[in-house]
């Protein structure tokens, strides 16, 4: 991955080597919880469409495991319902 994060920082003239981050982003205020779970929703399935997993719940460090009831992440979640 790190062959990625070098592609793509060494076209951006705002980085030194790497970027990980897109610098394009657009802050969305989560004042509802349809926009926190739709939010959630689209991280959770970033993992799947960038193919770094096959399913979200697959991801280790990643929230869907505890909402799919796959397994217990390392952090505590307050859940939202």
């Amino acid at each position: 991955m790190l062959w990625i994060f070098k592609g793509t920082g060494v076209k951006n003239e705002r980085n030194i080597d790497f970027q990980f981050w897109r610098q394009d982003n657009h802050p969305i205020e989560l004042d509802t919880l349809e926009k926190t779970k739709q939010r959630l929703n689209y991280i959770h399935e970033n993992l799947v469409e960038a193919e770094f997993v096959e399913k979200a719940e697959d991801c280790l460090h990643c929230s869907e495991a505890n909402y799919s009831g796959v397994r217990k992440g390392k952090i505590e979640l307050i859940y939202l319902e």
